[in-house]
Formats: C-alpha cells, sequence, structure tokens
C-alpha cells in the first residue's frame, strides 16, 4: 500500500512500516512510530495529561515515556492545543482526545502534524502515524520497515545543553502578597508574551499536605496543579512561613528560581555577613549585639561614630537608622536593646556619598546595575525611600565581588547592593527577590525577560522515575498488545 504520490515532487520520501521520529516541539528526540495508513488520525503516548493557560489560548501539558523497555525515563511535554475531539481507534472505542500540532522530523525531512493524545502504555509503539500526517510525497511501502536513519533512546540521557532545550509553553506560579506591583506585573506580562502561562499565588493563603507520597500546596480549597517553576517573592514579614511553601513546592520537584534555604541566609542579615565573610568578600565593619551592656566596645569594633544601626528583619530601608555622634549611637542602642530586639551596627561609608550600587545578578551573570542616591538630608539610597536611580558603569573589582556574593548564597537572582569605598568595594546586603522598576528604568534593560529565559533554560524536560513507579510500570508492560 503506498500513500498519494505527488506528481510535483521529483523524489520521494519512502518509509516503512515502522521509522524512528523525532518532536523536537517535544523535547522528543527519538521514538519508534508504527506507520498506519489505515488510521488517519496520529496519536501519541501522554499520561497525567493537564490543560492549563486561558481560554483564549488553551494549553496542555502531559508525561510522555518513550522508551518501552525503560519507562523509568520520563518527559515532560507542554503545547499549545488545537482542538479536542472524539477518536475513534482500531478496536472501534471512540475517546474525546486532545489535539496539538507539533514538527515531525524523519530522516532530513521536517513538516508540522496534528498528534492527539492518548495513553498507550499497552501499545507496542509509543506514537502512531496515521495518514493524514503523510504529505503527497510519502511513500509507505509495508514490506520493509526503518528505511529511514536510525536513532537513539541514548539520546534522553544525555545532558542537554541551554541551546539544545527547546522552548515549550510553561505554567509558572509567582508566590506573593503584591500581585499588582511593577515587578509582577512586568514579569507576567514578559511570559505570557513569550507563550508561558503565569499567575499570582497569595503566600499566606497557601497551606500545605506534607506526606512522603504525594506532597501538595493548597490553595482557597483545592490542590494547586503542578507548575514548571515557580518564582518567590516573599515579603519580609513572611520569610518563615514563605520559605516552607517554596520548600513544598521544592518537595513536588517544581523547579524554584531560589531555593528555600537560599532565600532564608539572604533574610537573615547576620548569617550572610558571616557567610560572606567567611568567603573573603569586604564589607563596611560589622557589630552584632542583642543584651550587651558594652555599648563602648559596639562602637569602638565599627570605628566610632558615625555608624548605622540596623534591625536584622530591615527592609527596603526600613530599620536602619544613621547615629552621627557617639551620644545618639548609644541612645539608639539603648533603645534596640531595650526593644530585645537584635539588630547589627556598621560602619558608615563617608566616601559613598549616599550612594550605592545595585548589581542585579541572574544565574552567574551581572544583567544591569545602577547607582541608587539618596534624596537630600536622607542618607538610604533605596527607591522605596525616595532614592534616585541611574545606569552604573562596574569596576572588574564590583563586578567579580557582585557575582561571587549571589554564588557564595547559592541564588540564581539576586540584587547586591555594594558600597564605593576608598578601599574598594563592600558588600552592603544581598537580596533574595529584588525589584525590577528601579532596575529597568536606569538601564533600559528587559531584565524581566532575562529572569523568564533563566527559567526557561533550567526547567527540566527529561526526568528519571523512583524504583516504585518504574515497578508498577513493569506490571503494565507485560500485558503490552501491538497496536
Amino acid at each position: 500500500m503506498t500513500n498519494v504520490n505527488s506528481t510535483q515532487n521529483a523524489t520521494t520520501l519512502d518509509l516503512g512500516w515502522e521509522e524512528w521520529v523525532s518532536l523536537p516541539d517535544l523535547s522528543l528526540p527519538a521514538i519508534k512510530a508504527k506507520i498506519d495508513t489505515g488510521a488517519r488520525t496520529s496519536a501519541l503516548h501522554a499520561v497525567a495529561i493537564e490543560p492549563f493557560g486561558t481560554k483564549d489560548k488553551p494549553q496542555i501539558r502531559f508525561i510522555m515515556h518513550p522508551d518501552p523497555s525503560d519507562p523509568t525515563i520520563e518527559v515532560i511535554c507542554s503545547a499549545n492545543v488545537a482542538d479536542r475531539r472524539n477518536v475513534t481507534s482500531s478496536n472501534g472505542s471512540t475517546e474525546l482526545r486532545y489535539v496539538i500540532i507539533a514538527n515531525i522530523n524523519i530522516g532530513e525531512h521536517t513538516w508540522p502534524i496534528e498528534i492527539s493524545l492518548t495513553n498507550r502504555e499497552t501499545m507496542g509503539y509509543r506514537m502512531l502515524l496515521g495518514r493524514s500526517a503523510l504529505r503527497d510525497d510519502i511513500q509507505v511501502i509495508p514490506s520493509s520497515s526503518f528505511i529511514q536513519p536510525e536513532l537513539s533512546f541514548d539520546n534522553y540521557k544525555k545532558r542537554q545543553t541551554r541551546r539544545s532545550i527547546p522552548r515549550r509553553p510553561l505554567r509558572i506560579g509567582i508566590l506573593t502578597q503584591e500581585p499588582n506591583n511593577y515587578s509582577n506585573k512586568r514579569l507576567i506580562e514578559t511570559a505570557e508574551a513569550r507563550g508561558h502561562t503565569i499567575e499570582c499565588i497569595e503566600t499566606s493563603r497557601c497551606y500545605m499536605a506534607i506526606n512522603a507520597h504525594k506532597p501538595e500546596v493548597h490553595y482557597d480549597g483545592k490542590a494547586l496543579p503542578r507548575y514548571d517553576a515557580i518564582i518567590p517573592r516573599i515579603g519580609s514579614r513572611l520569610t518563615f512561613y514563605g520559605m516552607a511553601v517554596v520548600r513544598q513546592f521544592e518537595s513536588m520537584g517544581v523547579y524554584c528560581l531560589n531555593k528555600s534555604t537560599p532565600i532564608g541566609t539572604s533574610r537573615d542579615k547576620l548569617l550572610a555577613h558571616q557567610i560572606l565573610g567567611a568567603h573573603g568578600l569586604d564589607m563596611p565593619a560589622t557589630a552584632f549585639a542583642k543584651s550587651s551592656q558594652d555599648t563602648k566596645g559596639i562602637l569602638d569594633l565599627v570605628g566610632g561614630a558615625p555608624v548605622v544601626v540596623k534591625l536584622l528583619e530591615s527592609t527596603q530601608g526600613k530599620g536602619v537608622v544613621l547615629a552621627e555622634t557617639r551620644k545618639t549611637a548609644s541612645a539608639l542602642i539603648d533603645a534596640f536593646r531595650g526593644l530585645n530586639a537584635h539588630f547589627l551596627v556598621q560602619e558608615f561609608v563617608k566616601e559613598a556619598n549616599g550612594s550605592d550600587l545595585r548589581c542585579f545578578v541572574v544565574q552567574g551573570k551581572v544583567v544591569g546595575a545602577m547607582v541608587r542616591t539618596a534624596q537630600a538630608g536622607e542618607f538610604r539610597s533605596n527607591v522605596h525611600q525616595g532614592g534616585s536611580v541611574k545606569k552604573a558603569r562596574l569596576t572588574k573589582d564590583e563586578r567579580r565581588a557582585a557575582i561571587k556574593a549571589a554564588k557564595i548564597l547559592k541564588l540564581n537572582v539576586a540584587g547586591v547592593d555594594i558600597l564605593r569605598s576608598d578601599s574598594g568595594p563592600k558588600i552592603l546586603e544581598v537580596n533574595s527577590s529584588p525589584g525590577l522598576q528601579g532596575i529597568e528604568d536606569a538601564t533600559k534593560k528587559d531584565i524581566a525577560g532575562t529572569i523568564i529565559e533563566c527559567i526557561e533554560a533550567n526547567v527540566p524536560t527529561v526526568f528519571r522515575t523512583s524504583a516504585h513507579t518504574s515497578t508498577r510500570q513493569n506490571k503494565t508492560r507485560k500485558s503490552r498488545k501491538t497496536a
């Protein structure tokens, strides 16, 4: 049996009744497919099928086990939904299936085809290629098999480079208490422009089912769907609870842009300073105290007044006070001590002149930098405290310090604040959820786009399932029949 042969083509693409094919759009580099001209619709093995996206742009995500002999290999696939229709199989049963469109590659030929998604665990082939997918220049030779070049399932075991990973629609969640702020709006706008679905999840409204077999995060009375990635933008007041939610997503195998432990380390100013100092990064001279009565000793450790006194929980410049004289500093320390608060006392770097650098680091690279300058009469340069911003040109030492600080704290995305001093760059603070407005205004760069690209490059596609899953699937495989 042959398919319709086009007179417009001098040559034909010969296919046997079984061939190696690839679906590059779905990150499937090797599949053994049965070519069946008796079937109209093509079909692809899919389990854990989950629709997502919007009503105007529906999308689908599913798991594919490409190698029938090794069901521990799982590939997470996602695509736009082209249709949902009833498909009748060869045994006469009808099933409502999602239909997608993806490019198929056989030998040196690539073209788009419609594919229906269905569970083919009991079939001998993970893919069925029906006649509607066969071009006019294709000739099927039923007496032959594997006429086209052979592929290998070993492709799934090779480490994929960033360039080799095709971009697929992702479902992304932002953990936040302020869904309408600039940073979240920019991330949503950018992700949707790149074909992803992204939504805000209010951290405080999450609650968790903690167990060994099926950990879940619940929200408004039901379990949240599986996300491909989570962007943690948890407020400082929710650090402890937010870290627990992030940790829960990690236990579910979800890629988190910044992990829970690095977030906690960066939020603990004392711990962060201790770790950075242990790795040789220069910082303003710092003293830590709670109930010590030796105010003079604390001030002497940082070189005397003027000093900056910070609550450990301070953020956006709040809880940070400049004491210009020794008397004022002593009064502040006594006041914080009276509140039973943990606080840091740091030297005031005069030559910084009320300015600091914010270096925006994404995956080990400084993607933008700005100078923040305090308004008149204010020493805090934070944008939230009225500071102005402009694009900065970094020295090699400043760039190196910012990258090293983010790497040491194991943050994929970080805002590293640096003071320019006479003795070189001094690390002031490392922020695990830096805002985007100031840095994008100053640099005119699409920092939000860089963050989404980082997610695209790091969300895993190929997984190896547990031995338990493998055993269960091996039992299923024993009953497999030929398609």
